[in-house]
């Protein structure tokens, strides 16, 4: 599995990637975590609020910072 978090690298961008580490961490998955912050790549996900996440190469949330719970969720159907 892959996963992105697209951002900056701001405050939300870090809460996500600290609950994207948690969700996988908990489901015991094999994930490979990447972060984005080049603009011109964030924008060719169609993403124009940060921070986002990909799973597999598709956008599955953007402009909010979801759960840990969520995450898991999300990760779960990937």
């Amino acid at each position: 599995m892959n996963v992105k978090i697209l951002g900056p690298g701001c405050a939300n961008c870090k809460r996500l990637e600290a609950n994207v580490t948690e969700a996988i961490e908990a489901l015991g998955a094999a994930a490979t975590v990447e972060k984005v912050t080049d603009y011109g790549a964030i924008a060719g996900y169609g993403v124009m609020s940060t921070p986002g996440l990909v799973i597999d190469e598709a956008v599955v949330v953007s402009g909010r910072v979801p759960s840990v719970s969520e995450v898991t969720a999300l990760l779960s159907r990937a």
